[in-house]
């Protein structure tokens, strides 16, 4: 019996292998395969979603760190273009399964860590993403509140001002969550255009009321050998690529929402590495003029709108609003709620997985964890590259090098299925992230080898992929690519319209 169907590089379940598994301990209405109808997700969309994400407060003063440990503004720049290509790749890699079999990331770490392992990369991914998700409202919040002061003599004064701020915010970011990735397509349709507009207005300002662009722009590069250089430019290069290696691994989230492969990966190119090196550069280039407006250069948004009227701090805290409310729920709530989700499919919904993430992000306290920011950032923050580059690689080494972009959709919802396993775990991928954590950290203990910490993110990947695809095909007990079914194309009518994909089980 035919089980899966494909139609121009899309596959899905047929309806009656659905409705079979539809009872599965593995399966519910959030976590299957999407059908024909529900890929909607037109390039632009993809566009808006990442250029949405990528106009933030922390890529705007991204370049600020670089350039004050003495690059100029061009190598800040390079700096963050080059980092933002190389998290491209696995992007795109990891993006092609999600859109090729409709998948989101809990179910295709299935595939190479088993139904039950699948829970170590997805609560992984999940845990770094609650903390960002609490940090970011904590961040929305600060500059909520500062906008709020600046508009209103009393607001300072009172009592509680900031944790009701907070536990507005907070609802705010839960309540879109609640909604769906439907919700957050459209929520990204509108921020992209409004902060970009703001963004632009915001430079044309900064140009015409300084008269040029300010002394930042000209000053020199303070590194006088290249060796110098590349002393900086290797561990920021790793802190460029760190700030979007946790979408590198839930890509598929999105993905499995693709019209076609085409246009995700045509979108996603252009948008993130350019987005976020403009962006950057329009950081650099207000924050220069602001040296000669207001004699300090002003890298933080916030308190450059707290000098301007009341009326446009009260539009620049609807675009701050928007900017921080966009990247915290695309970036960091879809993943653990679907991390959660995946736990108990049967009773847990992703709705309820975005509560759950919410609440335990406030449980991580992250006004406190802000009052020790820099213990945080080289603590907890600072290390996190090391445990997701080896998942990394290993989702890429299995489904590029092992499985040959081949794999059984109603095996991933069969809890006795080849996916299974050995007791529902991958022992191959759990020894490849083992490994591939344990090498880089090396660097903590062995000084001379102190560069592979440095580059903890990459090099776990590259290891992971080396020894993953190598013990999968020596484990004779592991079924070859060859072995699965033949994927039979069909010619299946899609639906006109794309709207009725709210009426096929996507939660909404």
């Amino acid at each position: 019996m035919k089980t899966q169907v494909e139609k121009q590089g899309i596959v899905t379940l047929t309806d009656e292998v659905a409705a079979e598994l539809s009872t599965s301990s593995l399966w519910n209405e959030d976590l299957r395969p999407t059908t024909f109808a529900e890929h909607s997700w037109k390039g632009i969309n993809f566009a808006t979603l990442w250029i949405g994400m990528c106009l933030c407060i922390p890529a705007y003063t991204m370049a600020s760190g670089m350039i004050t440990l003495g690059m100029n503004w061009w190598q800040a720049i390079g700096t963050i273009f080059i980092g933002n290509v190389i998290v491209l790749v696995p992007i795109l890699l990891n993006s092609h399964a999600g859109t090729k079999f409709g998948i989101p990331y809990p179910v295709f770490a299935r595939l190479w860590f088993g139904d039950k392992g699948a829970h170590i990369p997805a609560m992984a991914r999940a845990i770094v993403a609650a903390g960002w998700f609490g940090i970011n409202t904590w961040i929305g919040t600060g500059a909520i509140d500062t906008l709020l002061a600046a508009s209103f003599s009393g607001w300072a004064n009172l009592p509680g001002h900031t944790a009701i701020i907070f536990a507005l915010f907070w609802l705010l970011n839960v309540g879109v969550a609640y909604k769906g990735p439907q919700a957050i397509k459209v929520l990204g349709a509108i921020s992209a255009p409004v902060v970009g507009i703001s963004a632009i207005i915001l430079l044309i300002w900064a140009f015409t009321r300084s008269g040029g662009w300010g002394p930042i722009l000209e000053t020199p590069s303070k590194f006088e050998t290249t060796g110098a250089f590349l002393k900086v430019f290797f561990p920021a290069l790793t802190g460029v690529i760190a700030f979007w290696a946790t979408l590198a691994l839930n890509i598929p989230d999105f993905c499995r929402y693709a019209k076609n492969q085409k246009s995700q990966m045509v979108a996603q190119t252009l948008s993130l590495p350019l987005t976020m090196s403009i962006f950057s550069f329009i950081g650099i280039a207000v924050s220069s003029a602001t040296i000669v407006i207001f004699g300090e250069a002003l890298w933080d948004p916030v308190q450059l709108i707290a000098k301007f009227p009341p009326f446009v701090i009260f539009l620049g805290t609807l675009v701050i609003v928007l900017s921080s409310l966009t990247i915290n729920v695309g970036a960091n709530v879809v993943a653990p709620a679907r991390a959660i989700e995946n736990l108990n499919p049967r009773r847990i919904t992703f709705a309820m997985g975005a509560l759950i993430t919410g609440l335990f992000a406030i449980l991580l306290q992250p006004w406190y964890i802000m009052s020790n920011f820099g213990n945080y950032i080289f603590g907890w923050l600072g290390t996190y590259g090391a445990l997701l580059g080896p998942i990394d690689g290993i989702a890429i080494a299995d489904y590029w090098l092992v499985r040959k972009r081949q794999m059984s959709l109603k095996e991933l919802y069969d809890p006795n299925g080849r996916y299974s396993y050995s007791s529902g775990y991958n022992k191959n991928g759990i020894y490849a992230l083992i490994i591939g954590v344990l090498i880089p950290a090396l660097g903590l203990v062995v000084a001379p080898l102190h560069f592979l910490w440095e580059n903890a993110w990459t090099v776990g990947l590259f290891i992971s992929i080396i020894v993953y695809t190598y013990l999968m095909r020596e484990d004779k007990s592991v079924l070859k690519a060859g072995e699965y079914e033949q994927i039979t194309s069909v010619d299946i009518a899609v639906p006109p319209s794309a709207d009725q994909s709210s009426q096929s089980g996507i939660s909404q």
